[in-house]
């Protein structure tokens, strides 16, 4: 067997980090089934991938989202949704924001968090006006327990003691930071629009993940990325299929938290070992806590709900694909680095 196929200590240390916490996340979010608590694995995924040691400046930046959540919540039930213009403005420029800060390692998480509430808060309280402030409650309360999982974990598998060299700089210049936002939101909000102005709220997740991949494919070789986009969520989707056929034998929580932590440490060893390929793994995982989890814990129907959801993912693909073609064959001067 190949030296690199045999992870070193530290390595195996992520892993079984990795493992215990998705597993935890998983077992708390089922268990206790608060608004939006399937979001919460999916955020202890993301922190113990991107943020692998702990330090304040983490916590500090997890926190600050948590409490701009909350923010935007208690300024969406006052009522700004009632006028669609300002509404999308608002909306259309914080996205704008989110995207730039999302290029800087120091704020990439800040930003995820951001662009989620941004579209999801003012997207559900058109309809019912009181339920922003639940639904920032039920994303705050997934991320405070995303955040407390990440601490204990790293607390009980702790790396190798060193100082925090400080986060890394952004890898672009702040003008192309600027000019990859622009093209993200050249992709993302006319989708954004469209379903807001025609709420067509069975397809919410389809347009967080537009906007949430959008800045992703604003590189060259966009349409390569646009392919792997489709790869990674067409795995996630397989094994989302797959694990509902088995879920369905043991409809339990402590045997779909086990089951979800033995998948987490597959893919983990994946995700550490094989780095060129992690970021095909690490999202086709998501993509399967996400359909897995919406679908249990939102959904009594699952076999209809899992397929609209994977019908969703390969429209996604197809309008990524069409998007990249769109932007590589256009020659106009403010699209140009």
């Amino acid at each position: 067997m190949s030296d690199k196929l045999i992870p070193d200590q530290q390595t195996q240390t992520r892993i079984i980090r990795f493992m215990v916490g998705v597993t935890l996340s998983v077992f708390l979010a089922a268990w206790i089934n608060w608004p939006l608590a399937f979001v919460a694995p999916v955020f202890t995924a993301k922190f113990l991938i991107d943020k692998p040691r702990l330090h304040k400046e983490t916590i500090y930046e997890l926190l600050l989202a948590l409490l701009a959540t909350m923010a935007l919540g208690l300024l969406l039930s006052r009522g700004i949704t009632q006028y669609p213009l300002p509404l999308l403005t608002v909306v259309g420029l914080m996205m704008l924001w989110g995207y730039y800060l999302f290029t800087d390692p120091k704020w990439n998480l800040f930003a995820t968090i951001l662009l989620i509430s941004v579209l999801m808060l003012p997207f559900m309280a058109i309809a019912t006006p009181g339920v922003s402030v639940l639904l920032a409650s039920g994303l705050s309360a997934s991320g405070v327990v995303a955040v407390g999982i990440f601490a204990l974990v790293h607390i009980y598998f702790p790396e190798p003691k060193g100082e925090f060299a400080g986060f890394a700089k952004p890898p672009i210049n702040r003008q192309q930071r600027w000019h990859a936002a622009f093209r993200a939101m050249i992709i993302s909000f006319p989708v954004v629009c469209f379903f807001f102005i025609f709420q067509i709220s069975e397809a919410l997740l389809t347009m967080m993940f537009i906007a949430l991949l959008s800045l992703m494919i604003t590189a060259e070789k966009s349409v390569k990325l646009s392919a792997f986009l489709i790869i990674s969520n067409g795995i996630g989707g397989l094994l989302a299929i797959i694990s509902f056929s088995i879920l369905a034998i043991v409809p339990s929580i402590v045997f779909y938290s086990c089951f979800i932590g033995l998948i987490a440490i597959i893919m983990a060893r994946k995700i550490y070992t094989i780095p060129e390929k992690a970021p095909i793994f690490a999202t086709a995982f998501s993509t399967l806590l996400v359909l897995v989890g919406s679908t249990l814990m939102s959904s009594g129907d699952i076999d209809s709900s899992t397929f609209i959801r994977i019908f969703q993912l390969v429209m996604i693909g197809v309008y990524m694909i069409l998007a990249s073609l769109f932007l590589e064959t256009r020659n106009w001067k403010f699209l140009q680095n």
